[in-house]
């Protein structure tokens, strides 16, 4: 694709959690691009909600934030149809930056000098869906967030609200409370990237430990999954079984209580 060519109408967002430094960039914009619209946010779920209703072109992006970082944030704004192009800002040292160099991934090294950003605003392409695994290679740590793209608009689905996650077809459905939602992202990777908070029930199904309200057994002997706050059931591999009671109890989810046969 080819690079962004900056100039008349151009909308700018910056990101970055300290005010200082966000005020900083913007005054810096105003002065090489005075005929561009610039807009701010303080960290990555910000970022992604302005992304949605001002379809900026280009986000320059703080990589250390709170609630969501930059690396994390690009990762969702690149399942968009059209992403924005995306430069990063950061204090990293030399070595961390020698991984954007190796994914010719654009920043700015803090503090952001006119000459530079002058250049990098020249240059920057868009973000393409092949840069997600790169972003997440980079970030290394597990994402605070799954996302969706569905008829152009991104929706955002808090890891923290996850009940299961169910492999359907050719997508993995993402059950939370009073709604479900599919993403791309295959039920191996997520169970990799999230061992600690998922635990595989059946070859199709994930639930989250810290919602599993009951493990109980149908009159066929067949046994399933209660999670709190969804109405839905999951349903347990009888080759998984005794594993699942074992973790259960690990977490000081008892059997005794929990574990009931519906008459």
């Amino acid at each position: 694709m080819l690079p962004l060519q900056t100039g008349n109408g151009v909308k700018i967002l910056v990101v970055d959690d300290e005010p200082p430094a966000r005020q900083r960039l913007i005054d810096l914009l105003v002065k090489l691009q005075p005929e561009s619209t610039v807009r701010e946010a303080g960290n990555g779920v910000e970022a992604l909600h302005a992304v949605a209703q001002d379809a900026p072109d280009v986000v320059l992006m703080d990589i250390r934030m709170p609630a969501m970082d930059g690396l994390e944030a690009a990762t969702h704004l690149a399942t968009l149809p059209h992403p924005p192009a995306v430069i990063f800002t950061t204090a990293y040292d030399s070595h961390a930056l020698a991984a954007f160099d190796a994914q010719a991934i654009d920043y700015l090294l803090k503090p952001i000098r006119r000459e530079r950003l002058q250049a990098a605003l020249g240059r920057v392409p868009r973000l393409e869906p092949g840069n997600i695994d790169k972003l997440q290679a980079m970030r290394g740590d597990a994402r605070s967030h799954l996302s969706t793209s569905l008829h152009g608009e991104l929706h955002l689905i808090p890891i923290s609200e996850i009940r299961y996650l169910c492999a359907e077809d050719k997508y993995v459905s993402v059950g939370f409370p009073d709604k479900e939602l599919p993403v791309d992202d295959s039920l191996q990777a997520l169970e990799t990237e999230f061992p600690e908070r998922f635990l595989r029930v059946h070859r199709n199904a994930l639930v989250a430990l810290a919602f599993v309200s009951g493990l109980e057994k149908a009159p066929d002997g067949k046994a399933f999954i209660r999670l709190l706050g969804i109405s839905r059931t999951i349903a347990v591999s009888r080759r998984l079984l005794p594993k699942i009671r074992r973790q259960l109890k690990r977490l000081a989810v008892s059997s005794s209580p929990t574990e009931q046969r519906k008459e």
